[in-house]
C-alpha cells in the first residue's frame, strides 16, 4: 500500500477476508476521505499518513493471524453486533507482557486507525505484544467487549506467546475511559464474572475528562494537551493527584498547546510520550526497557511536561 491506495481497497483486500471492514470504523458519518493519505477522523488532530500506510501494510503482511475473535459463532449469531468486534494483534517477542489498546471516537465509533493501531504497531517494535480492539460503541457494550478481551488474551496467553500477567490497559479518549474502567479491580471482577484474572499492572490514558477515584485502580500515567476542548489538562491532573493521594502510582504529562486526539503525537512536542508510558510501566512489575526502548530518547519534551503539582520540570 502507499498514500495514493484507496481506503476500500485496503477494506476489501481479499487477504484479510471477512475482516478487512473492521480496519476502518464500521460506523459511518464519523470518518471521511478516498486515500489513505486523505483519511479524516472526527474528533482527532495530527493524523499521519505515513503511519497509517505503514499499519496497513503490517497488516497485509500478517494477514493470516493477525486478527482474533473474541466472540464464539454462537454469541455472534445470538447478538449480531458482536460481529463488529475483535482483536488485531501486533506481536512483539515471545513471553512479554501485552498491553490492550483502545481507541476513542466518543463512544460513536472507533478510531483505531489512529487512536490505537499505531500504538499498538510501536509497541510490539520495542518488543511488547499488543492488541487493538475494536469494540461496540456504546458504555455497555465497550466495556463488556474489552472485559471479554481482558480474558481471551490471558486464557490463551501461551498459545498466543505472551505473558498472561503484568498486562497493561491503554487508551485515548472514549477508550480511555474504558482502561480506567477495566484498570479497576472491582470492576473487572463484576464485568468478566471471574476472581482468577489479575488486574491491570498499569493504566495508560489520553485526553479524557474521567473523574471516578477508586482505591481499587490501577497506576496510572496519563497525558493531555493544554489547547484540549473536549478534555481538560486540568480534570486529568487532578484525578492523578486524588489517585496519588490514595497511594497509587501515577505520573502525569500536559503539552502545551496541543489539542484533542494527538495520538501518538508524531510530529509534535508530545513525540515519544509512548517511551515513557512504557517506562511507567514497565516499573511497575518491576523490569526496565528493552535494549530497542532504552536506546530511544526524545528531547522535544524536555520544556513541555508537567509534573504531578502542574510545574514544569
Amino acid at each position: 500500500y502507499t498514500r495514493q491506495t484507496r481506503i476500500s481497497d485496503v477494506i476489501s483486500d481479499a487477504a484479510f477476508g471477512s475482516y478487512g471492514r473492521l480496519i476502518f470504523p464500521v460506523d459511518e458519518g464519523y470518518w471521511s476521505g478516498t486515500t489513505l493519505e486523505d483519511l479524516d477522523l472526527v474528533w482527532y488532530n495530527y493524523i499521519d499518513p505515513d503511519k497509517t500506510v505503514e499499519v496497513c501494510n503490517y497488516l497485509r503482511s500478517h494477514a493470516d493471524d493477525c486478527f482474533i475473535d473474541i466472540y464464539t459463532e454462537a454469541e455472534k449469531q445470538a447478538d449480531p453486533e458482536k460481529r463488529n468486534t475483535g482483536l488485531f494483534f501486533f506481536r512483539g517477542n515471545a513471553g512479554q507482557p501485552f498491553a490492550i489498546c483502545n481507541a476513542g471516537g466518543g463512544m460513536a465509533y472507533v478510531g483505531a486507525m489512529h487512536d490505537s493501531f499505531p500504538h499498538a504497531l510501536e509497541l510490539s517494535k520495542q518488543g511488547y505484544n499488543a492488541f487493538a480492539l475494536i469494540y461496540r460503541p456504546g458504555w455497555t457494550t465497550a466495556t463488556e467487549d474489552l472485559a471479554r478481551a481482558i480474558a481471551y488474551v490471558h486464557d490463551h496467553a501461551e498459545e498466543l506467546g505472551v505473558r498472561a500477567d503484568g498486562y497493561s490497559l491503554w487508551g485515548g479518549s472514549a477508550g480511555a475511559r474504558m482502561a480506567a474502567a477495566l484498570g479497576n479491580l472491582s470492576n473487572l471482577r463484576y464485568l468478566t464474572g471471574r476472581t482468577d484474572l489479575p488486574q491491570a499492572a498499569a493504566v495508560v490514558m489520553q485526553y479524557t475528562g474521567y473523574t471516578t477515584v477508586s482505591a481499587d485502580d490501577a497506576p496510572t500515567y496519563a497525558n493531555c494537551g493544554t489547547s484540549d476542548g473536549i478534555a481538560s489538562w486540568r480534570t486529568m491532573q487532578s484525578r492523578l493527584e486524588s489517585l496519588s493521594a490514595l497511594g497509587i502510582p501515577t505520573e502525569f504529562h500536559a503539552y502545551s498547546g496541543l489539542p484533542h486526539g494527538f495520538g501518538i503525537g508524531t510530529g509534535t512536542i508530545a513525540e515519544g510520550w509512548l517511551t515513557d508510558a512504557v517506562r511507567f510501566w514497565l516499573s511497575q512489575i518491576g523490569e526496565t526497557p528493552s535494549a530497542v526502548l532504552s536506546t530511544r530518547t526524545d528531547k522535544r519534551q524536555d520544556s513541555t511536561i508537567y509534573s504531578i503539582d502542574g510545574t514544569r520540570r
